[in-house]
């Protein structure tokens, strides 16, 4: 069980990494003045992506894993429409995914087990982790998609990568 304990962390890690190194892609192929911008009223800047995943990072995989006390407050993640440089919603996104990662490489094994709320939700340390992953793709994904709207170019995640080897 150790040895799967040890690879389910290992590529929890591995993907939020990955996450990490396509946000600041996306970042450095944007201006300033973009990181603001909506695409309308409906939908969100990337700055409120940046906030949001460091929102939702910090609640799950540090205050819940963690078991520390929960301070977010989600409605102004989304209210924000100025205040961060891109350098600094990246530098706060890093620094708040590392306090992850660390939080899960130390996380024990009844903790991974233990079943607690977040945000509504009755999910075990597995599951936390689980949905930490997924919910950091899911807006690196929203946020390559409108980098690539507001450049109309390509974003290179994996140039140099053959993505046609097969097995």
């Amino acid at each position: 069980m150790d040895e799967f304990i040890t690879e389910f962390k290992q590529n929890a890690l591995y993907r939020m990494d990955q996450n990490t190194r396509m946000v600041t892609i996306a970042l450095s192929k944007i201006d300033e003045n973009d990181v603001w911008k909506r695409p309308n009223e409906s939908s969100n800047s990337i700055g409120n992506q940046l906030l949001h995943l460091c929102g939702n990072i910090t609640q799950y995989g540090i205050s819940s894993l963690g078991n520390l006390k929960d301070k977010r407050e989600r409605d102004a993640e989304f209210d924000a429409r100025e205040g961060y440089t891109k350098e600094q919603l990246l530098d706060k996104l890093i620094e708040t995914v590392e306090i992850a990662k660390n939080t899960i490489q130390e996380i024990s094994d009844s903790e991974l087990q233990r079943k607690r709320n977040v945000q509504g939700y009755y999910f075990s340390g597995i599951g936390i982790i689980i949905h930490v992953v997924e919910h950091y793709s899911y807006h690196t994904g929203q946020i390559a998609f409108w980098v690539k709207q507001l450049t109309d170019g390509g974003l290179g995640f994996y140039d140099g990568v053959d993505l046609n080897v097969t097995n």
